[in-house]
């Protein structure tokens, strides 16, 4: 992999991770109770799930 294709690579990630935040965190707490999601647990969740970490 190329040093271009990791920036690529690290680009698309964060923007995911950055979308996947605001989409958890605009979530009501009702629902993220329903679902078991602590709202404070926002990025941790996120980090989880784009990075796998």
């Amino acid at each position: 992999m190329t040093f271009l294709d990791q920036i690529r690579t690290a680009a698309r990630k964060r923007a995911a991770y950055r979308r996947t935040l605001s989409e958890l965190r605009a979530m009501s707490v009702d629902t993220a109770l329903d679902l078991d999601i602590y709202p404070g647990d926002a990025a941790t969740i996120a980090r989880h799930a784009v990075y796998g970490r």
